[in-house]
């Protein structure tokens, strides 16, 4: 178990130490009202003289007391509970606000590297782990060490020497709870991190249920999650079977001091030095005085992996996030160059090499080129969701990495091939970058986009809650592109924008983009070469590099790469 987790840990609980240092209080209060109870017990019992002499009165009197504190140590331990149960919980809510928090700001680079399906575990399951461990270690740790405190000092007032033997052979329990911590820990991280992988693969298959259908990959996909499944059954046993282990391990060693206390105050009454009543008292102090290091070590299995759990949170929370510029840019006009931009995702394996390029308002520039070849790459550091090895990229003067990347992304529109649409009502998926947007305004944009059509014809219109089977391919992606008519940003990036829609909507669609793109600055990203060739620009990528540049009448007249890519999608062979 590493240290910095559970200081990591504490210093979460700092924030609330009010409500810890009330919850020790009361700890501390039912723990002395319940290890008072005793001596009551062993002065009632010496109140019992011999047979038919009782002291009723003494024995009475006693035993009302008896009923008074547990009553009183009760009432102290339902409220403890309460606390530590809010205490729990308040600490796992601020875990997972901080959690999601630092996905928003990661870099696409640490999201692009980890899988979506562990990511979750993280925030749900792990925070989940977390949370038992710590409700059930807060109740058993802030009672167990007073109790071991309070009981020591009530057994020294009794027997110096019982309590001394005690105390010496206690440092046994904690070498065998320490041995077999340091094995069960690793497992336990182990279980943590196959459980996202199962996660991750769940996720996969449940999310691409139909590719899966349709390549006949259902056998391969339960062999899969079965390797994963087989794993994590592995790490399991092993945790819990070490785990496991403390428990009984350290019982054994509390009945032999328990056997000792009884034996050597059996022979201190035999001299008397003890009567039955103190006996009776001290056992039941070092079976108390026991009791905690038997209830923390049946918890230490929750605790281990509770904190194998929160290292793997905080693995996510300390990730480093995407450098923050304080800078903002301005509304811009659509000037935009990139100067000698060097990038690649892996070092080793190069990419975009010495790009450059010049771009004036009102241009519509089509990048083009095979699979791979650099296209979406270039769309990524125009909009720094990653940042380029070498080079600037100045839009209307300012460098873009002397700006917030918030400033930067609010002069850019986006319609990118994948459609993502949120678990929500049309409006609310169209005015995500105009939350201000009236009614009004969203269904002229959804006019211009040609998806009011549909959008009218749904069961509440604008207030029908959209999921993935509601609409089609092509209607999603005629909503993304309502969201850019509505916003009307100076410069526009369109991924394959079309590439789900008719060839009837894709013309009307292509007219409402010409009306956009006028006196904008846009960059098009197409496969279909058909669809740009009224672009004023038209850039030819392969292999990171720009190898033909100019309209399309003057790129056919080249009868180079562009011309073989253009005529292979429409000569016949």
């Amino acid at each position: 178990m590493k240290k910095d987790t559970i200081k990591k840990v504490f210093d979460l609980i700092g924030k609330y130490r009010f409500m810890l240092y009330l919850s020790v209080i009361l700890a501390g209060v039912s723990v002395l009202l319940q290890l008072y109870v005793p001596i009551l017990f062993g002065k009632a019992i010496d109140g019992i003289i011999a047979k038919g002499n009782v002291d009723f009165q003494i024995v009475g009197s006693y035993l009302a007391k008896i009923l008074v504190l547990i009553i009183v140590a009760s009432a102290a331990t339902w409220i403890m509970s309460l606390l530590n149960n809010a205490l729990t919980y308040r600490i796992v809510r601020d875990i997972r606000s901080r959690a999601i928090n630092q996905i928003q700001r990661l870099p696409l680079k640490y999201l692009d590297g980890h899988k979506s399906g562990d990511i979750v575990s993280r925030v749900i399951a792990d925070a989940d782990q977390l949370s038992d461990g710590l409700l059930l270690g807060f109740t058993q740790l802030f009672s167990g060490i007073i109790t071991i405190i309070i009981t020591l000092v009530f057994m020294l007032s009794k027997s110096i020497v019982i309590t001394l033997i005690v105390i010496v052979l206690t440092p046994l329990s904690f070498f065998v709870a320490k041995f077999i911590a340091q094995r069960s820990f690793d497992m336990f991280k182990k279980q943590s991190e196959a459980r996202g992988q199962e996660t991750a693969l769940i996720d996969e298959m449940v999310g691409n249920s139909k590719v899966v259908k349709a390549f006949g990959y259902e056998d391969r996909s339960s062999e899969r999650f079965n390797e994963i499944n087989i794993k994590l059954q592995n790490y399991s046993q092993k945790a819990i079977f070490f785990s496991s282990l403390t428990n009984p391990s350290t019982r054994f060693v509390n009945s032999v001091i328990y056997a000792a206390v009884a034996l050597i105050g059996a022979i201190r009454i035999l001299n008397g030095a003890l009567t039955v009543g103190d006996l009776s008292v001290l056992l039941n102090y070092a079976n108390q005085y026991m009791k905690p290091f038997n209830d923390i070590s049946s918890v230490i299995t929750e605790l281990q992996n509770a904190f194998a759990c929160a290292e793997r949170i905080f693995d996510l929370i300390e990730a480093e996030p995407e450098t923050e510029e304080s800078g903002e840019m301005p509304a811009a006009e659509g000037n935009v160059e990139l100067k000698n931009v060097y990038f690649s995702y892996v070092k080793d394996k190069k990419l975009i090499e010495n790009f450059s390029l010049k771009a004036k308002p009102g241009m519509k520039i089509a990048i083009v080129g095979p699979t791979g070849c650099g296209k979406t790459t270039m769309i990524n550091l125009l909009m720094r969701f990653y940042d380029a090895d070498q080079g600037n990229i100045i839009v209307d003067g300012t460098d873009i990495y002397g700006v917030s990347r918030h400033s930067l992304r609010k002069n850019y529109g986006m319609v990118l091939q994948e459609t993502w649409l949120k678990h929500a009502s049309a409006r609310d998926n169209i005015n995500i970058g105009k939350p201000d947007a009236t009614d009004e305004d969203i269904i002229e944009a959804a006019k211009e986009a040609h998806s009011w059509e549909f959008i009218r014809k749904l069961p509440e219109k604008l207030d029908t809650v959209i999921t993935d089977d509601s609409l089609s391919q092509g209607q999603k992606q005629l909503l993304c592109i309502t969201r850019i008519m509505l916003c009307l940003p100076p410069m526009l990036i369109l991924d394959e924008a079309t590439s789900s829609i008719d060839t009837r909507t894709e013309v009307l669609i292509q007219e409402a983009f010409d009306k956009l793109m006028k006196g904008r600055t846009s960059f098009i990203v197409a496969h279909r070469l058909s669809t740009i060739r009224s672009a004023d620009v038209i850039l030819v990528m392969k292999d990171g590099h720009i190898i033909e540049q100019g309209n399309h009448e003057e790129l056919m007249s080249k009868n180079g790469f562009y011309t073989n890519l253009y005529n292979s999608q429409f000569e016949r062979k």
